[in-house]
């Protein structure tokens, strides 16, 4: 019984360290893999407001337009849509 004690304090915290380390070398290579972008972003999330803990308020920027959407569990729902506003430096 002492055995299989001192194998379990051995080799778990050795499965748990590489079980870690072969995540984070996974996210580095997925990093390092992944195609560069090409130009700016055709969206971008501007604003998000939490109403409840399941619905959010997001205003998107999307080809010179600002949309206002609702997120919920049921999906997104659009709310009202204005022309971007400038960039103020």
């Amino acid at each position: 019984m002492g055995w299989y004690i001192l194998k379990l304090v051995l080799l778990l915290p050795l499965i748990a360290g590489l079980a870690w380390g072969s995540l984070k070398l996974a996210a580095k290579a997925q990093a390092r893999l992944a195609p560069a972008p090409q130009g700016g972003k055709a969206v971008r999330v501007i604003e998000t407001t939490m109403l409840s803990p399941t619905l959010k308020l997001a205003v998107i920027e999307f080809h010179g337009r600002e949309i206002l959407v609702s997120a919920s569990r049921n999906g997104l729902t659009r709310l009202a849509e204005a022309p971007a506003r400038e960039v103020q430096a």
